[in-house]
Order: C-alpha cells, then structure tokens, then sequence
C-alpha cells in the first residue's frame, strides 16, 4: 500500500506531510469523478463514492488500474442508476463542491432504521477510541470510524478529504457485508457536512457523531431521515441535535 505521508524539509527542519494525489474512478472503462485523495484503500474508496451517490446498491468488481501511477479505480457496471450530465470532480475539502444545484446531490433514502439506544457517555467518547495513526504523525488528516454500540471499533480510515474518510469505510462494509449500518454508529473527526449525513444515511447509519460542529443543512437533513446527529463529542461531552430519542 502507498505510504500516506510523505518527509518534507521546511525551514527549521522537516515535517511529515499528509500525500494528496487525484484518483479517478472509471466505471467500465469510462471516467466518472475524480476525487483528491489520500492514496490507499482506493477500492474501498470508489465503492463507497458510488454506493453512496446511489449509483450502485451492492458489491461489484473492482480494482486499481497501471494507469496514472495506478491512480484509476476501474469498476464493474452498470451503474444501477444513469447518473445524467453529472460528471464528479471533488476536492478534498469538499464533496458537494462543483456538482451544481442541491438536487443534483441529494440522494433519496429510505429513513434510517430504529437503530440502538446508546450512553451519552459513550457517545461523548467515541472520538477518543478512533485509531488515526496518520494524523498523529502529521496533523493532516481526517477520519472516520464505524462502532458498535458497546463502543468496540470495526473499521477506521484516514483520507485529506473527510468524504473520502467516509467513503472508504462505507466502502469497506459493503465489501464485508454488513451494509445497511441499522445497529451500528458512524463517528467522524471534524464537522458534519450535508455531504456526510448524506453518505450515512444512504449507508443506513442511524446514528453520526462527530468531534465539530454540524451545519444547518446536515442538521435539517438528519432530521427528515431520521437520524441521529450529535456533534461537539469531545471532554465528555456531546451535543445532540436530532432524534435524542436514541440517546439514554
């Protein structure tokens, strides 16, 4: 696998420095987005871009290609849904940049499962039990973790763009099976975007946590979906936005 950091030398020494290099996803040959990435998980990474844009509902075929220094994803179709005009470019700051009109990004969903009722407690803590062994090197990075609800930890990603984060693991529980999310909660390093409450809700997460601030279109999002949003996870304590009803 590709290292995820790079050694830079600056001026009063060196730094490790957190690699972004584009990736390009191709579906049966043809090129459909291109994300600005951290390089590793790739797979994982365009399975859960497309899952979570609803062009696909289940695993396909997929693999890295020679091409670009192996930054093309090629895989399998058909899409399951024609995604139109729409040809992705994203940066790693943001999922939504560049797509156009908000109803070209929302992605209908049915509302998330009734889910587990979790500890406040351990909502607040969550943030504390996700592995970012990349970030600690070089304060780069964003991630993202699955939990169960007695808090054990599945499945952790790093990525410069916090959507990729989102996406990888998504990707990597469609890989493994355990997609829809129903009883399992999602927790991401930073602020929760539309974007993000977007992929969790497609992927059926009932419940995102996160160590920032939610936006108001996350928060008007996660509510219609029937999710639980809770953000400011951090000393112990958590904010929770929607659906506190899951929350003892």
């Amino acid at each position: 696998m590709p290292s995820a950091y790079v050694t830079i030398k600056h001026d009063r020494g060196e730094d490790e420095v957190a690699v972004e290099e584009p990736l390009e996803i191709r579906v049966d040959g043809e090129p459909l987005a291109v994300t600005m990435r951290t390089p590793g998980h790739d797979e994982e990474l365009a399975l859960g871009f497309l899952f979570g844009e609803g062009l696909i509902t289940q695993l396909r075929k997929v693999g890295l290609t020679e091409d670009f220094a192996a930054n093309t994803v090629e895989v399998e179709g058909p899409l399951e849904h024609d995604p139109g005009q729409r040809r992705f470019y994203t940066t790693s700051s943001c999922g939504v940049c560049g797509k156009g009109a908000l109803e070209e990004v929302a992605v209908h969903s049915p509302p998330v499962p009734e889910g587990p009722v979790i500890r406040r407690s351990l909502l607040a803590h969550l943030p504390d039990l996700l592995e970012q062994p990349t970030f600690e090197r070089t304060g780069g990075l964003h991630a993202t973790g699955l939990f169960e609800p007695d808090g054990r930890l599945l499945i952790a990603r790093e990525d410069v763009g916090r959507h990729n984060a989102m996406d990888k693991v998504i990707g990597r529980a469609l890989m493994d099976g355990i997609l829809p999310l129903g009883q399992r909660i999602l927790c991401v390093s930073g602020r929760q975007s539309f974007e993000l409450v977007q992929k969790a809700a497609v992927a059926g997460a009932p419940i995102l946590v996160g160590v920032g601030a939610p936006s108001s279109l996350a928060i008007s999002l996660a509510k219609d979906r029937g999710m639980t949003l809770c953000g400011f996870a951090r000393r112990g304590s958590v904010n929770v936005y929607t659906h506190p009803e899951r929350v003892s």
